[in-house]
C-alpha cells in the first residue's frame, strides 16, 4: 500500500469497543462456566468444578487478548479522493469507498450505543459489496464524518 496513508492517518474506534465486545462474549460464557460449576459442586465433584472455573477463566482471558487485537485491527483513513476502512483479526479486510460513489451516509445508535456516547456510520453505494461501516464511533466524530463524507461524496459526484 505505497499510497495508503500512513500509520499515524489511521483513527482508531473509542475504547467502549472493548468493554463491549468483551462482556457479549464473556457473559454468557462466564455464567455457563459458572453454573455448570455450581452444579457439579452440587453434585459432589468438587475437584471437577474448580477445574471448570479454572478452564473457563483461561479461556475468558483469551477472549480478553482477542477482543484487544479486534479493536486494533479496526480503523479508518480519509484520503483525498476516498476513505479507507480496516478491520479483521484473521482475515484482514481494507475496503476503499471512493468520495464519488458514495450514495448516502448513515449515522445509526442503538440504546447502549446512546449510553456510552458512541454511535455507527454506515456508508451506502451503488454496489453493497463496497458498503462500509465504522462502529464505535464518539458522537461528535460520527458527526464531523457524516458531514464531511456528504460533502466530498456531492462534490465528487458533482465532477463526474
Amino acid at each position: 500500500m505505497a499510497d495508503g496513508p500512513e500509520q499515524d492517518q489511521w483513527r482508531g474506534l473509542h475504547p467502549s469497543a472493548r468493554t463491549v465486545w468483551g462482556l457479549a462474549g464473556a457473559l454468557p460464557a462466564g455464567a455457563i462456566g459458572l453454573g455448570g460449576a455450581i452444579g457439579l459442586f452440587l453434585a459432589g465433584l468438587a475437584a471437577v468444578a474448580v477445574t471448570v472455573v479454572v478452564v473457563a477463566g483461561g479461556f475468558g482471558a483469551l477472549w480478553w487478548a482477542l477482543v484487544g487485537r479486534r479493536w486494533r485491527a479496526w480503523g479508518y483513513a480519509e484520503r483525498e479522493r476516498d476513505l479507507m476502512v480496516r478491520h479483521g483479526v484473521l482475515v484482514r479486510r481494507l475496503t476503499i469507498v471512493p468520495y464519488g460513489r458514495m450514495q448516502f451516509v448513515d449515522v445509526s445508535q442503538g440504546p447502549l450505543a446512546r449510553a456510552l456516547g458512541v454511535s455507527t456510520v454506515q456508508l451506502h453505494t451503488a454496489a453493497a459489496a463496497t458498503d462500509a461501516r465504522i462502529p464505535f464511533l464518539p458522537d461528535d466524530e460520527a458527526a464531523r464524518l457524516r458531514d464531511r463524507l456528504t460533502a466530498l461524496g456531492e462534490a465528487h459526484a458533482a465532477g463526474l
